[in-house]
């Protein structure tokens, strides 16, 4: 989804009733404060971590009230401490309340995601291993949550299942496997004229022997394998292909996974279940 249609979309959820009987508006602010009210707030820092959301915190407070006025104390991917002022706003109280939920919301789901990626960064230090997300995204919210994987020092894998052919096993199974799936995705390829890399999932040492036989793919993910056999399939592959490996791997097991020499590690926790960033919002009396 578009990031400008994504946020006004957003903003008409908290203030319109779907069912067209209660009008709309945000009642709550509208029934203490009048228009020209004015006042100052600050988002403050409760957890430490990594912060991200905040170019996307100044595209909210512009289509919200472009005569908003915010001070930006800290940047995107810029590690933060319980305590820190990311920034400070003034202006229509209407308006900053309105953009209050919105601007927290995002940047605590993306400075969580930011966080973790992180960590998996620094995990493979000292290797060339790259550290990708996945599909496992909030439907509609991929584009925020891969910008923050990128902030926090990730890679991103294929944005959707339009800009990679990725050949799982089911496409293999259900194909009739490995030779007839990379030959119908070649075929499809040359006959739609398409520039797009294709990659194949394999589960066990087999498998990854029956695609150096066939070759025409760029990548072969090594699903489920053990550090040691991720080694031992780095070597049969001797770089002719990039390789990525995937399933389940964790902080704790991550660092085996990367000395095997392996081009890729694949994340599905850096989007799925991570926890949001502690972040808070709060009006303060005097600038």
């Amino acid at each position: 989804m578009n990031i400008e249609a994504l946020i006004k979309e957003a903003l008409l959820e908290d203030i319109t009733d779907p069912t067209g009987i209660i009008p709309t508006g945000d009642h709550s602010s509208l029934a203490i404060f009048g228009h020209q009210s004015h006042g100052y707030a600050q988002l403050l820092v409760k957890e430490d971590g990594i912060l991200a959301g905040v170019d996307l915190a100044k595209q909210i407070f512009a289509e919200v009230d472009p005569t908003l006025e915010i001070e930006y104390l800290k940047l995107d991917g810029t590690p933060i401490h319980k305590g820190d002022i990311v920034l400070k706003a003034k202006g229509n109280i209407l308006s900053l309340l309105r953009a209050e939920r919105l601007v927290l919301n995002f940047m605590q789901r993306m400075s969580g995601i930011a966080t973790t990626t992180t960590k998996y960064v620094n995990a493979v230090a000292g290797t060339n291993c790259k550290i990708l997300d996945t599909r496992k995204t909030t439907p509609n919210l991929r584009a925020i949550e891969k910008w923050a994987v990128r902030i926090g020092g990730g890679h991103n894998h294929r944005f959707g299942l339009y800009d990679m052919i990725m050949l799982k096993d089911n496409h293999v199974d259900f194909a009739g496997g490995i030779t007839n799936a990379i030959e119908y995705a070649n075929a499809y390829k040359s006959k739609h004229q398409l520039s797009i890399q294709i990659e194949i999932e394999t589960r066990n040492l087999e498998e990854v022997k029956q695609v150096l036989a066939i070759g025409n793919v760029q990548r072969i993910m090594l699903d489920n394998f053990s550090p040691a056999l991720v080694k031992e399939a780095v070597v049969l592959i001797d770089k002719k292909y990039e390789t990525e490996a995937s399933g389940g791997i964790t902080l704790d097991t991550i660092k085996d996974y990367a000395a095997t020499g392996v081009d890729f590690i694949s994340v599905g926790a850096l989007t799925h279940s991570v926890k949001s960033l502690d972040l808070s919002f709060k009006a303060f009396i005097n600038e």
